[in-house]
């Protein structure tokens, strides 16, 4: 089965609430993986809240994502 996210929800500081396909939910806390060119600009939060859902996964407009595989792994 591929993993999708398949509902997001901004909570906070670099926090997202996330359902994915398989029925998995929960919340992540990303503070510690934005690091590296594309990342960078999440630092921000005003831009970090930004983010859509696309190609089943987070997605911002500068082209940063990350796996919808990795997001699974993070669900705590």
């Amino acid at each position: 089965m591929f993993i999708h996210v398949n509902d997001a929800k901004y909570i906070g500081d670099y926090k997202v609430w996330l359902s994915f396909n398989d029925g998995t939910q929960g919340e992540v806390d990303l503070a510690s993986e934005l690091y590296g060119e594309i990342f960078e600009p999440l630092k921000d939060v005003s831009f970090f809240k930004s983010f859509t859902l696309e190609a089943h996964s987070l997605s911002w407009s500068n082209g940063a994502d990350f796996a919808p595989e990795f997001l699974h792994e993070l669900v705590a």
